[in-house]
């Protein structure tokens, strides 16, 4: 599969997926206009390299966003669950959650994060401001 990227925008975030490397970076803000028209598209790439997946070599996903709106809440939500699913199957998925230490809604939807996809290797990263 071809790497991709997109820089980010006022309103989404850059989202890099290293298919390579195993890597997946999400960092900015979201809300677009049409989220699942922005989610779409990357949930598609990361079911594809799920289908795809012949490896156990770790998936790691790197999430640093500081602000996204209650309909990339749902698409993120789509995201992690294909993410927890592929994990669930034997391939190790770390996912480091980066927020800012004085950000409880971030931080607090990390944490759910955490609870409702167990097979995720979760890892909060608090960032001083």
């Amino acid at each position: 599969m071809n790497n991709i990227f997109t820089a980010a925008t006022a309103s989404t975030p850059e989202i890099d997926f290293k298919f390579d490397e195993r890597v997946l970076c999400i960092k900015g803000e979201a809300y677009p206009e049409n989220a699942a028209l922005f989610w779409g598209e990357l949930i598609g790439n990361v079911k594809a390299f799920i289908d795809q997946n012949d490896s156990r070599a770790p998936v790691i996903v790197d999430v640093a966003l500081t602000y996204f709106n209650s309909s990339s809440t749902k698409m993120l939500f789509s995201l992690f669950d294909a993410l927890n699913e592929l994990a669930a199957s034997g391939t190790p998925v770390l996912l480091n959650w980066y927020h800012d230490e004085d950000d409880d809604t971030i931080y607090e939807f990390g944490q759910e994060l955490c609870e409702d996809f167990d097979s995720l290797t979760f890892r909060d990263h608090a960032l001083q401001g």
